[in-house]
């Protein structure tokens, strides 16, 4: 497998270093990925993090409306907590700061071990737990966090540039997180740095429904379907845990290696089906935003908005990979 690396364990080293020179905006230290500007008075700080390889989560969403700080960790391994403590005293500009955990258990024991070390600073954190895939799977106890991780870092942030008090950050952080539902499917295996080689064996004539983004398994193996039918089977699954209805906030995510002419079919499937329910595609994305590497497939996730939600997905942001408004 050929990859534009210059070793298997320098990569994540060099990435961060090529975001730095093309993103001026952003300031990274000791793997921790910052705000160059530094911590705004009085505004609660966001720290988010995860496994290095689904780029552009976290790192690309740093910047105004959105995160303060974000922990890159190895390939598909949780930060640490000294670079989590470090992050969490470096943003905290004497309003508290808030987590934004995946459920992983690395991520999950980490970053709450981080919450209790970090001297001096007020944290809250708040568990992201979308995936409607599975319940447990090689990673986790209960449901994984996955796409609905962006949602919750858009709208949790704005809320924080309107210097809101933590608690009330917390809260519509968690809000988002209980509207929110995501599914994934891969066409294809990711392939680590290290590894050389497919994480695992998919024929060509398969899909795997509701993969994780770290290659680990979902419900079942079918056989390769139209685009209509693999976009239905996703959005099956979301509306069965949290039926569709009002307005929406839909991304359709690329896991990688999917072109966007794919993810814009996909699209207007999942448009047609949450139309067939009576619900209104009110926001939406469509690119890659929580990858896992090389795959090829795509994830679903939806928001059930209100108007305060809208109002705050609206806001402006500005990062590497998302920005409107400013």
């Amino acid at each position: 497998m050929k990859k534009l690396i210059n070793t298997a364990d320098s990569v994540v080293e060099d990435a961060l270093n090529g975001m730095a020179a093309a993103h001026p905006s952003l300031r990274i230290s000791e793997r921790v990925v910052y705000r160059a500007a530094g911590p705004a008075p009085d505004k609660v700080g966001l720290v988010s993090g995860g496994g290095s390889g689904h780029e552009p989560l976290h790192a690309g969403f740093v910047g105004y409306g959105m995160l303060d700080a974000a922990c890159p960790g190895e390939i598909f391994t949780s930060p640490v907590p000294d670079q989590i403590i470090e992050a969490t005293q470096a943003v905290d500009g004497g309003a508290g700061v808030l987590h934004i955990v995946k459920n992983y258990t690395g991520d999950v024991l980490n970053f709450e071990m981080a919450g209790e070390l970090a001297e001096g600073v007020e944290v809250v954190s708040v568990l992201v737990n979308d995936d409607v895939a599975v319940q447990d799977s090689l990673y986790t106890a209960g449901r994984r966090g996955t796409g609905g991780t962006l949602f919750v870092e858009k709208i949790a942030g704005a809320l924080a540039e309107e210097r809101a008090p933590l608690a009330a950050v917390a809260a519509v952080a968690s809000e988002v997180n209980e509207r929110s539902r995501s599914f994934g499917i891969a066409l294809t295996s990711c392939t680590t740095p290290a590894a050389g080689k497919p994480t695992f064996d998919l024929p060509e004539t398969e899909v795997e429904l509701g993969i994780g983004i770290h290659g680990e398994p979902g419900r079942a193996r079918v056989p390769l379907a139209p685009a209509r039918e693999l976009a239905g089977l996703a959005m099956e699954a979301i509306h069965g845990d949290l039926p569709l209805g009002g307005d929406l906030l839909v991304m359709v995510n690329g896991m990688g290696g999917t072109p966007l002419m794919e993810l814009y079919v996909v699209f207007a499937e999942v448009t047609a089906y949450a139309k067939g329910k009576g619900a209104r595609v009110a926001r939406s994305l469509v690119g890659n935003y929580v990858t896992s590497l090389d795959m090829q497939g795509f994830s679903v996730s939806v928001c059930r908005l209100n108007e305060t939600l809208t109002r705050l997905w609206d806001a402006p942001v500005e990062t590497p990979a998302l920005r409107w408004g400013r």
